[in-house]
């Protein structure tokens, strides 16, 4: 099958609340069929009537292209059109485009896998658990959130995972403290040769520190960024630009669309994220400006 994405009508079948998110399964077998973990849907929203003409980027949480194509996505209500695709029923139809980005790499032996995962951007790593698992990969999640109601798929996570560690910031859901804190410990524990994290920026800039304390690869998913500053999900637009360290050890600018939003983590100025850094490769350069004169 083509990886080439496609734009289509897609038939809405169910919209559920799960804790303080949505969850929405929509039937669009052209791009069940296309799906690789770690890419994701630029839906349409506001109908055809709306004013609001940017897309809503989100991450996939699972695919099912045996069972006539269908695609379930997990969003947070933040904004008019979040809580306008909340509002969705069943038969409802909206117009979506993908699967866009790139997607996770994947090992090419069996290895140990641990799956950092915070807040709604968590959904994403359930895709690639199955693609691990059916490679002999074991699966180890490690997933947290200010609250219980704010970390997704915990129980699902317990289910299918090699092992399943949970933490919140009030104790509400399984330990107390942060996913850094905890993350030395899990590493240890299930011995783990790379790390794939998906979540919140600050998650994934400590999720990438973490692992590199530790000598591991960090393939890091940007979505929350994306979701934040993406206008058109394919490119165009230039909204999505994060600073990246190349090969070559120059800095770019990358678009979290188009060239991720699977990035490598140490390769990401994390520091730097939301600007673009004054030794970027064809960053603006300051006016000279004579002494005694004025810009």
């Amino acid at each position: 099958m083509s990886d080439t994405p496609v734009q289509t009508s897609a038939t809405v079948l169910t919209v559920r609340q799960v804790q303080d998110y949505h969850a929405m399964t929509l039937v669009a077998p052209a791009v069940a069929e296309r799906f690789r973990p770690g890419q994701f849907l630029a839906l349409a929203v506001g109908g055809a009537h709306s004013s609001r003409l940017l897309r809503r980027c989100l991450g996939v949480y699972e695919v099912k292209p045996d069972y006539g194509g269908t695609i379930e996505v997990v969003f947070e209500d933040t904004d008019p059109g979040t809580a306008w695709l909340a509002g969705l029923r069943s038969r409802d139809r909206l117009d979506l485009a993908g699967p866009l980005g790139r997607p996770f790499r994947l090992p090419r032996d069996p290895v140990h896998c641990l799956l950092v995962g915070g807040g709604a951007g968590g959904a994403a790593l359930f895709a690639l658990a199955d693609t691990l698992r059916r490679r002999d990969c074991q699966v180890h999640f490690l997933l947290g959130g200010p609250t219980g109601r704010q970390v997704f798929g915990s129980r699902t996570a317990q289910r299918i995972g090699d092992s399943a560690t949970v933490v919140t910031d009030d104790g509400s859901t399984g330990e107390r403290g942060t996913v850094a804190e905890a993350m030395p410990r899990v590493i240890a524990a299930t011995g783990a040769d790379v790390v794939y994290a998906c979540g919140p920026t600050t998650l994934l800039r400590s999720v990438t520190r973490v692992a590199g304390d530790h000598g591991l690869p960090s393939q890091v998913s940007v979505q929350e960024f994306l979701q934040q500053t993406a206008a058109c999900g394919i490119g165009s637009c230039l909204t999505c630009m994060l600073p990246m360290y190349g090969d070559d050890g120059v800095t770019r600018m990358v678009r979290a669309c188009a060239d991720g939003p699977v990035l490598r983590g140490d390769r990401v100025r994390w520091g730097d994220v939301g600007t673009i850094p004054f030794d970027a490769l064809g960053a603006p350069r300051a006016l000279s400006v004579p002494d005694g004169g004025s810009a």
